[in-house]
């Protein structure tokens, strides 16, 4: 489990963000245009554009200066102190939750250009809200007063993320520091079922681990529920899950149903699954590297969850959709898939698929599945395996084609079957991807251990500190 202090910083304040949707606006007119992302939050930027804080948008949103508002409607309004304070503070908390060493204030003020005495100030506010922490004085190589290190603060703020899966759900709490405060996991077979049942299980089950949070110190600011399918761009409506038999829910109404109101703190939103697996992942592997990485991540739960991460940030496209390989058609006159299409890579390498071309029985794990490929008499579930890393192979070399991305992680049930899909797979990758010959093919095992997502969840919910510190400052 994470305990690091630097990724909610270093993982990009563009993580899982929704594309923008004019609302109210009126195009090239050079009147007042508005922006909302689907998170809800929004800022002013040049041109009087408002736009979500993580997305980074081009010029062209621009007004023309011949487009220039009466002065009433001034699209630019001068900075005020206010604006100026919130600024700088969000600019204290991100160089603190970045840095892989603690920083003193005197760092701080180095770093940032800042006087001393206006960095003491901002990092109080920090130290009230309980955003950051003070360790004990280090004393340096000169003489004078012992710096004091700033880290992430422990038990204080929590973020809680929540899955519910095929044949799980799970909940974990994490602190500012990445560290678990309280987790739980239950078993069972969720397809074809009710979902306002199975919501409102996993809505108890999730405060029973919110509580557990609050009783280890912290207070949970926020949730975020991970589904295997497609979400609405309005962070709250599970618009298609073919493995669980869902569609058209209002997941986030009856996954709070009959909850005391604050329990899952002051928002609660959902996202895909494997998205959200793939943030943590991406933290995992930027804490042991020091470094974002760019990478596909592909889970095979009993179907198979994607997601693209280009410089530690998962790209979900505009509405949040990207990056769906186990639906890449493999064989266009292949078996039907769940989803309705055809010979898709999840009938060849889901986990329900694999086990069954294997001769084993559904509820066999991806380690039974292995030991059997490795006996004597495993031909079948060598051939099941084979053939998974054969449709692998075709699926990823067409995205490193169109992506230029060449690492491949591999979670869930695939993590026990590296070993023996990593030849299958670079077999094809090899006779498949444009450019082979000089790029380098990495193929690897998650080991971010059970229901990964649960942690990406708390980790998203957790961006809302550092991403505005600011609403978390008690006012004088």
């Amino acid at each position: 489990m994470w305990n690091g202090s630097g990724s909610l910083a270093r993982l990009g304040r563009r993580s899982l963000t929704r594309g923008l949707s004019a609302r109210n606006g009126r195009d090239g007119t050079g009147l007042s245009r508005e922006w909302t992302s689907g998170a809800g939050s929004s800022e002013t930027i040049e041109g009087g554009v408002q736009r979500n804080p993580g997305d980074a948008r081009p010029d062209f949103l621009r007004p023309q200066r011949r487009d220039r508002p009466p002065h009433h409607e001034a699209l630019r309004p001068g900075a005020r102190q206010e604006t100026l304070r919130e600024a700088n503070l969000l600019l204290i908390t991100e160089e603190i939750f970045a840095s892989a060493q603690p920083l003193s204030r005197a760092d701080l003020s180095i770093r940032t250009g800042m006087t001393r005495s206006t960095v003491s100030r901002l990092v109080d506010d920090l130290l009230t809200a309980g955003i950051v922490r003070e360790g004990s004085p280090m004393v340096g190589p000169t003489r004078g007063r012992p710096a004091v290190p700033l880290t992430p603060a422990r038990k204080t703020l929590a973020g809680l993320g929540v899955e519910v899966n095929v044949d799980f759900m799970a909940a974990r709490a994490l602190d500012l520091t990445g560290s678990v405060l309280a987790e739980a996991m239950v078993q069972g077979d969720f397809r074809g079922s009710e979902p306002e049942a199975v919501l409102r299980d996993a809505g108890r089950l999730a405060a029973q681990v919110a509580q557990q949070g609050v009783s280890a110190g912290a207070r949970v600011i926020g949730t975020v529920l991970a589904l295997p399918g497609l979400v609405a761009a309005d962070e709250r409506s599970l618009l298609f899950a073919p493995n669980l038999g869902w569609q058209d829910v209002d997941v986030v109404e009856q996954f709070t149903a009959g909850i005391p109101e604050g329990t899952f703190g002051q928002a609660v939103s959902a996202a895909n699954e494997a998205k959200l697996a793939a943030l943590a992942v991406a933290q995992e592997l930027t804490e042991a590297d020091g470094e974002e990485q760019t990478f596909l991540y592909v889970s095979a739960q009993r179907g198979i969850g994607s997601a693209v991460v280009i410089d530690g940030v998962v790209e979900a496209g505009p509405h949040g959709w990207a990056g769906e390989l186990g639906h890449i058609s493999v064989e266009p006159a292949g078996p039907e898939c769940g989803c309705g299409s055809n010979g898709c890579l999840e009938v060849y390498a889901g986990k329900r698929a694999l086990l069954r071309a294997a001769g084993l029985d559904p509820s066999a794990s991806a380690a039974e599945l292995a030991a059997a490929a490795e006996g004597a008499e495993g031909e079948q579930a060598q051939e099941a395996i084979r053939r998974a890393g054969w449709a692998m192979g075709v699926a990823f070399s067409g995205a490193m084609n169109v992506l230029d991305v060449h690492e491949i992680v591999l979670g869930g049930a695939f993590g026990p079957l590296a070993d023996l899909l990593r030849p299958c797979i670079e077999e094809e990758l090899q006779r498949r991807v444009l450019a082979a010959q000089w790029a380098q093919f990495r193929v690897r095992e998650s080991g971010t251990g059970l229901a990964p997502a649960t942690s990406g969840g708390a980790l998203r919910a957790l961006r809302a500190v550092v991403d505005a510190p600011q609403d978390w400052v008690p006012r004088a």
